[in-house]
């Protein structure tokens, strides 16, 4: 059974984008192979027994709890957990819960180097709402990437460029859902 669901989960979450994406190792140097795969270990450990235990389709939103192994749980700062196998665990604080709080969600729904709070919005929009919003047009300007956290906020610049209309209609929709995981770091780290 855990074949199938960790196929499903695997295109569904895009799951299988976590062999594929290289986040920065100077930004994150605790990214590798081991954390890799117990990311996906956690998502599908977490969506197979979801399934299995017939709980209720409001868990892959807010469950407090997930499946970690001492790897895992250190990432998260979680403490108590030991060793190579994951196990249940039971979440104490509003930091973590259900899909959007996993670190592969997380990493996938990142670039190499920060998150994405477009990306992350539009991974809500279209895997979890199953609403994606229509491509962008053809010439959207970039975000000035030199320009994040010194002459303007992340936030500053997302507001000027939904003051375009055309901008507007999609990341209107976008933005406030990726806002929302902002705490998260490109690779699923809690920051304040």
């Amino acid at each position: 059974v855990l074949f199938r669901s960790d196929n499903f989960a695997g295109q569904w979450l895009e799951l299988r984008n976590l062999d594929v994406v290289k986040p920065d190792p100077q930004k994150f140097p605790l990214w590798g192979p081991e954390l890799r795969d117990a990311m996906r270990m956690e998502t599908r450990l977490f969506f197979d027994y979801v399934l299995r235990e017939n709980r209720p389709i409001s868990d892959f939103l807010d469950a407090r709890y997930t499946f970690l192994n001492e790897k895992l749980a250190k990432h998260y700062g979680i403490e108590g957990v030991t060793g190579p196998d994951f196990r249940r665990v039971d979440l104490t604080t509003d930091q973590r819960g259900g899909l959007l709080g996993q670190a592969s969600v997380l990493t996938v729904s990142s670039y190499p180097t920060r998150t994405s709070v477009v990306i992350r919005g539009k991974y809500i929009l279209q895997n979890i709402l199953g609403d994606p919003p229509p491509p962008p047009p053809a010439d959207v300007p970039l975000l000035d990437e030199a320009a994040v956290g010194t002459t303007a906020s992340l936030r500053q610049q997302m507001e000027t460029h939904r003051a375009s209309p055309v901008c507007a209609s999609c990341h209107n929709k976008m933005d406030p859902l990726g806002f929302g995981l902002e705490n998260y770091d490109g690779i699923g780290r809690w920051s304040t």
